[in-house]
């Protein structure tokens, strides 16, 4: 629900290194940067509105990317008068869209890897193509005699 794709990968290539989903933050801090009360942050966690990862003794840690949903959160809910649900559900799809978008640029880079891939491979059908033959071309009806003999076989 809080837009990560994956928890797995939440740290970069070393495992001290931050990133925007790397959960660091205490529910107190995260409520202080959020401009919300702890107990809010618990009733979103609980309703599934923005999910924070968890310690081994079960308590939240907040990503900046969780401090950012929060926000857009309390924007909806105060600025646009959307409920809960409604927010919810706004959070899905754009959870959706943002994994539709990813797909539809894996695609797009498979199309163009399979386009690069034929392109090759049919300069090569041509490059194979016998240099002695002669590409035929309809002839018009003529009165015209021709004589074919064959070449000797060679030895």
């Amino acid at each position: 629900m809080n837009g990560r794709g994956g928890r797995s990968q939440r740290f970069g290539g070393t495992p001290y290194e931050l990133t925007d989903d790397s959960p660091v933050y205490v529910i107190s801090v995260a409520a202080q940067l959020s401009g919300l009360h702890p107990q809010t942050l618990r009733q979103y966690d609980r309703l599934g509105l923005v999910s924070p990862d968890r310690t081994a003794g079960r308590g939240r840690r907040y990503s900046a990317r969780d401090i950012e949903l929060l926000r857009q959160v309390q924007q909806l809910s105060q600025d646009e008068g959307i409920n809960l649900a409604g927010i919810k559900r706004i959070i899905e799809l754009e959870n959706q869209v943002a994994a539709l978008q990813a797909r539809a640029a894996e695609l797009q880079q498979a199309l163009e890897s399979a386009a690069v891939t034929m392109r090759r491979r049919e300069a090569q059908v041509h490059a194979s193509y016998r240099r002695d033959l002669v590409p035929y071309e309809d002839v018009q009806q003529s009165s015209a005699l021709v004589v074919w003999r064959p070449k000797p076989p060679r030895d």
